[in-house]
């Protein structure tokens, strides 16, 4: 089974989000201004209809669906494939200390590679899991999945047909999501990076490597 159209909704922000800090698996919950931004998107969620709200059972991706839940009135049902990315050593560092500790791995990851070697998962070992859970959800009109910035790219990824090497698509911002349509067995991409009005992404000014988002942003 699968749902006619599918919206995978990235959570709120978290202290960690505005450290620059990776989360991975790890489970920081959302901030005050997280929590705002959840509250803002719900209003946005709630018109789009949705008939099912499934979300990561990650504490920032629930917080963010319970607010969705509270304006539609859906049941959020929690699975834990749809949780970010496992990034290993990664995980609780910030991007300056992952750079002193791990240069070369931090350089094939600023160059959009896929970085195995830190111990987590792959972005197609990610895809599969994602995409699995997704043939669990009944067939519907529209589907939410309250997920992760580089957990949507790779669900994206697969079932659009691109490659997990390097993702085409931009990392998505707090609170944003990504739509795709189901039409005659082939996904579509209707939208990327949507949200409440106003600037997706601040404008980089310097290297990849110095704006607030890079190749698998979360992660």
């Amino acid at each position: 089974m699968t749902p006619d159209r599918l919206i995978l909704l990235r959570h709120g922000r978290t202290a960690w989000n505005e450290q620059r800090r990776f989360q991975g698996q790890a489970d920081p919950p959302l901030d005050e201004t997280g929590r705002a931004q959840a509250d803002e998107i719900a209003s946005f969620i709630v018109e789009l209809a949705p008939q099912v709200l499934v979300s990561s059972d990650a504490i920032r991706a629930m917080e963010t669906a319970e607010r969705i839940s509270d304006r539609t009135g859906l049941q959020v049902r929690s699975d834990a494939r749809f949780r970010e990315r496992s990034l290993g050593h990664w995980e609780g560092l910030t991007r300056d200390e992952v750079q002193r500790r791990y240069p070369d791995e931090f350089a094939d990851w600023i160059a959009g590679r896929d970085i195995a070697s830190r111990g987590g998962e792959t972005r197609e070992e990610v895809a599969e899991r994602g995409v699995a859970a997704l043939a669990e959800i009944p067939q519907v009109t529209t589907a939410v999945v309250v997920t992760h910035s580089a957990t949507a790219m790779a669900i994206s990824c697969a079932l659009l047909g691109l490659s997990q090497k390097v993702h085409v698509l931009s990392p998505l911002a707090n609170c944003h999501w990504t739509e795709l349509v189901h039409d005659h067995d082939l996904w579509r991409l209707r939208a990327h990076n949507v949200g409440a009005p106003g600037a997706v992404l601040p404008i980089p000014t310097g290297s990849v490597a110095d704006s607030e988002e890079a190749p698998d942003a979360e992660a």
